[in-house]
């Protein structure tokens, strides 16, 4: 298998890992427009070769485009008008319905596989990219009806090897579900960063007082922006909607703290324990496809 991959960080970085490890006879070609990403990619031998531009991928069984959302749409048409009739398109974005529009009428449509692995960490970089990443994690299929059987059979073979369970989803119902469950938690880690450095001047005092909870619950907030910033704006619809409905309970709060009504405020966290319910069926599963 002959396997272009546009974009060297973790999340291409990671698939060319996976791949190389369980695909067999599988070539990974690469492309990032920083030199030296690519070159980072070559020297850890992520890849086998780079090229300077998307021609040079043009014959590959498939290719992966896992690039920051706001040049998704760009370089998938680029990819479409070049690439050979055979060529599976994937994308990796954590948007969809800014893609799935643009390239609609495109007469290579049903060569492309619009998808959503939800993987990753709050590193970036080729140095970030990791074996495993995507092992036992949820990957969405968008549109599946307007891709072509031989495609996503294709797709659906590179998410195996990855170790992904595949669901399908609309468009519109990815970018809204998505804007709850992950988009949210980032911006609610990367301001609650802000609110902690903004009060707490002494940089000391955060070293010394921060236990783990503080840790995990703000360890997105080192995710990076250039790739958050273009999400949070093509998905400001519903990431807007979910912003509101949690400020609305982040001021409930606030009113029982001030009410000093201590039964509120147990009532309220007993009713966010469910969620070690759902969290706790994910792990289940998770260890037991490991």
């Amino acid at each position: 298998m002959k396997l272009g991959i546009i974009g060297l960080g973790l999340i291409g970085g990671s698939i060319a890992i996976d791949s190389r490890s369980n695909l067999s006879n599988c070539r990974i070609i690469g492309f990032d427009k920083n030199p030296n990403h690519a070159q980072k990619a070559l020297q850890l031998q992520l890849v086998d070769e780079t090229v300077d531009d998307l021609i040079g991928m043009a014959d590959c069984d498939a290719i992966v485009i896992a690039i920051p959302v706001n040049h998704i749409v760009s370089v998938t048409l680029d990819v479409l008008n070049v690439v050979s009739n055979h060529t599976t398109i994937i994308d990796t974005g954590s948007t969809k319905s800014a893609l799935c529009k643009a390239v609609a009428h495109h007469p290579k449509r049903n060569q492309l596989v619009p998808a959503h692995p939800i993987a990753g960490t709050e590193n970036s970089g080729p140095e970030a990219a990791i074996a495993n990443l995507f092992l036992g994690k949820t990957n969405i299929i968008c549109e599946k009806e307007k891709s072509s059987s031989a495609a996503l059979q294709q797709a659906q073979h590179l998410f195996d090897a990855l170790g992904l369970q595949t669901i399908f989803m609309d468009a519109d119902e990815h970018d809204k579900h998505v804007a709850y469950v992950s988009h949210l938690s980032h911006v609610s880690s990367f301001l609650l960063g802000l609110t902690v450095l903004d009060i707490e001047k002494d940089e000391k005092n955060i070293a010394t007082l921060a236990g783990s909870g503080f840790a995990s619950t703000v360890r997105l907030a080192k995710s990076s922006p250039d790739m958050w910033a273009p999400i949070f704006e093509q998905n400001m619809e519903y990431l807007s909607q979910a912003l509101q409905e949690y400020i609305i309970h982040l001021q409930r709060f606030q009113y029982h703290l001030l009410k000093r009504d201590k039964d509120e405020l147990h009532k309220t966290m007993r009713e966010a324990n469910a969620i070690r319910r759902i969290l706790q069926g994910i792990e289940n599963k998770n260890v037991q496809q490991k």
